[in-house]
């Protein structure tokens, strides 16, 4: 049986999220985040797709009473018990790849990012809680790997960088020809290319490409660029990106994205990214920081994905701890989840 990772635009029934609390690196800005989240789930709601949100239980009244004060009720959000070291989503929710007996969850081991953070409670999510919410049994790959390192378009050509892939608090010495050959066993990638430059000060993830090319279905790439900012320390690796991408999609039209200027209290830089943007169905949710570039970014990706509804969220609270809103997010294509979790989207706030 061979899996084909399937690529954003596939049609969706759900978003992963996971709930911020005081139990997490959010604390400093746990009110402004929650604000995020909630913004996010409406978002989504909106756009007739539920959100499997996974929950402390010691935050569900928490969460019901905030979900109370919403001038608009929310409209299908399943909370799911769960205890977890973070809520980057991204990169230790399950992927979904197609297969001939359905849709087919699979995972990868998660271990922080090279061993930057603690991560065991994440790595056990997915058969712990999510696994018995789908149709098909999870496949678990014996490979280290992140859902935010991998972008894949609908002809099975998978994106990396190689940054990501050669540090060798992953997987070791594992080679390149290595990678290729587990991702073309493990997820059907038919073709890959590994981007060698591309990275933004303060990224713990070591380049992952969800915060620096984005395939659209049109034959197109959406490149954090840095264009408009001639003199900052991001211009000749991120310069040197979108050339690398003119060479290695030579018929593909490229739209480049400005770049944001953002420092922490602390005057530490902030990888604030508006690739680091989420398809969902006819809508791009879209991270924007209060900044004077947000206008022109929103613009640049309708261009990009002209068939789909541009929905800006503010991320600004997100970046502060180095992610943006593809990070906390992983989707769910239609015909993942069993019939029985399926009956309770649109019902409001379920406890399942």
């Amino acid at each position: 049986m061979q899996n084909y990772l399937l690529h954003e635009w596939a049609r969706q029934e759900a978003v992963i999220l996971a709930w911020p609390d005081e139990y997490t690196a959010w604390q400093p800005w746990l009110v402004e985040v929650e604000q995020v989240y909630l913004n996010l789930i409406h978002a989504i709601n909106n756009n007739h797709c539920a959100v499997l949100l996974l929950i402390r239980p010691k935050k569900i009244s928490h969460f019901h009473a905030l979900a109370n004060k919403l001038p608009l009720p929310l409209q299908s959000v399943l909370l799911l018990k769960a205890d977890f070291n973070d809520t980057w989503l991204r990169d230790y929710g399950f992927l979904t790849c197609q297969s001939d007996q359905g849709m087919q969850p699979v995972e990868f081991v998660f271990n922080g990012w090279g061993n930057k953070f603690p991560a065991e409670l994440d790595n056990q999510l997915n058969q712990q809680v999510l696994a018995p919410l789908c149709r098909l049994p999870m496949q678990s790959f014996p490979m280290v790997c992140e859902g935010g390192a991998l972008e894949i378009d609908d002809n099975q050509h998978l994106l990396t960088t190689r940054l990501c892939l050669l540090n060798s608090e992953r997987n070791g010495d594992m080679s390149l020809d290595n990678y290729n050959k587990k991702f073309t066993d493990y997820l059907g990638v038919k073709k890959i290319t590994v981007f060698e430059n591309g990275h933004l000060q303060g990224d713990d993830t070591d380049g992952h490409i969800d915060t620096l090319v984005r395939f659209t279905p049109d034959k197109v790439l959406v490149v954090q660029s840095c264009n408009n900012r001639p003199e900052d320390q991001h211009f000749s690796g991120l310069s040197a990106l979108v050339e690398e991408c003119r060479t290695q999609f030579p018929g593909y039209k490229i739209f480049e994205l400005p770049l944001p200027e953002i420092v922490s209290a602390e005057g530490e830089r902030l990888p604030a990214s508006y690739a680091n943007f989420l398809i969902n169905n006819t809508q791009i949710l879209c991270p924007v920081y209060q900044q004077p570039e947000d206008g022109q970014a929103l613009a640049i990706i309708q261009k990009a994905y002209p068939g789909f509804e541009i929905v800006p969220i503010d991320c600004l609270p997100l970046v502060q701890q180095f992610g943006s809103l593809h990070c906390i997010s992983m989707q769910v294509p239609e015909g993942t989840l069993k019939e029985e979790v399926v009956q309770y989207f649109n019902r409001g706030v379920i406890e399942i």
